[in-house]
């Protein structure tokens, strides 16, 4: 019979196939994260390049902004 530890109740072997196991799905939820925000970085520059074709100059939106003290969000609503 396997010693349980006394923090958790769960044996020894228990115990490191919950880290093991948590690490993983860890792993792959971090992963998905970066695929998430590669998306939205794509998104982002699809919208910027949108804009300076329309002839909106961001540079310009943004030094506004920052001379207002209001981040850029409030600006291009």
């Amino acid at each position: 019979m396997a010693k349980k530890t006394e923090k958790s109740g769960m044996s020894k072997e228990e115990e490191i196939g919950f880290h093991k196991g948590s690490l993983s799905t860890l792993a792959k939820e971090r992963q998905e994260l970066g695929r998430l925000l590669q998306i939205v970085e794509q998104l982002m520059q699809m919208h910027v390049s949108a804009l300076k074709e329309l002839g909106v100059d961001l540079q310009k939106e943004i030094n506004n902004a920052q001379k207002k003290k209001k981040p850029i969000e409030d600006i291009l609503k």
